[in-house]
């Protein structure tokens, strides 16, 4: 199941499959990491949802939730 980096829950983990968005913002997630392939792990949440915290490559990287919003990822199911 594939779904976009700001609706993960606290806890989930999922593989990046797709980076959209204009270029500068997408150029600046790149430099920062989020490519496709990388394992990402959704650590914290703000309160209202706004930054949130990732885990991914071994460190740990805060976005906007704009800056999810262009990342899709398939999630990876705990549970087998």
């Amino acid at each position: 199941m594939q779904k976009k980096l700001s609706e993960f829950k606290i806890g989930e983990r999922g593989t990046i499959v797709k980076v959209v968005g204009e270029g500068k913002v997408r150029r600046r997630l790149f430099d920062m990491g989020v490519t496709p392939g990388a394992e990402v792990l959704m650590r914290k949440k703000a309160p209202l949802g706004d930054p949130l915290e990732i885990n991914i490559r071994s460190y740990e990287l805060t976005l906007r939730k704009v800056e999810a919003s262009c990342v899709t990822l398939e999630v990876i199911d705990e549970k087998r």
